[in-house]
């Protein structure tokens, strides 16, 4: 009897602990999918990792040093990556931090993108996703951009 019962707390702690790990590792796909879109020039897959009302924007700084928030349009930014040859783009990101509440994840990954095979810029990225119909997906993504990247 003692068996089947620390047989069963056994089981009841694998299954908790794998659906902890794939939420967290359904979000990395959902982003990692996104990149490897990027690289790929595959623009339909690229839209498939956002939610139908994303928010694309990207924090810049000017020569003067005025900052400012520009938006794009996800849509004119997936024909743009489905016009560059395979390759082209290439966003190397890690996995800084993933918190998790229910159907909202926030993911930060700091990045180095390399474009026609040479560095370009680096930074980081902030990701919301939301989990719709079971599926995560992009809602939000703001990014810094910058030279100086030691």
């Amino acid at each position: 009897m003692i068996y089947k019962k620390l047989f069963t707390l056994m089981l009841t702690f694998i299954v908790l602990t794998v659906n902890a790990q794939t939420a967290e590792d359904s979000v990395k796909q959902t982003i990692n999918s996104m990149f490897a879109a990027m690289k790929n020039a595959n623009s339909k897959l690229l839209l498939s990792a956002f939610a139908d009302s994303a928010i694309l924007q990207t924090i810049v700084q000017d020569k003067q040093g005025k900052v400012s928030i520009r938006t794009e349009d996800i849509r004119e930014f997936a024909d743009f990556v489905g016009k560059q040859p395979a390759g082209n783009a290439d966003e190397r990101i890690t996995f800084a931090s993933i918190s998790l509440d229910g159907n909202l994840a926030s993911v930060w990954t700091p990045y180095r993108f390399y474009f026609e095979g040479k560095f370009s810029h680096c930074g980081a990225n902030s990701f919301q996703l939301a989990r719709i119909n079971n599926e995560w997906k992009i809602q939000y993504l703001v990014d810094t951009r910058r030279k100086n990247c030691n």
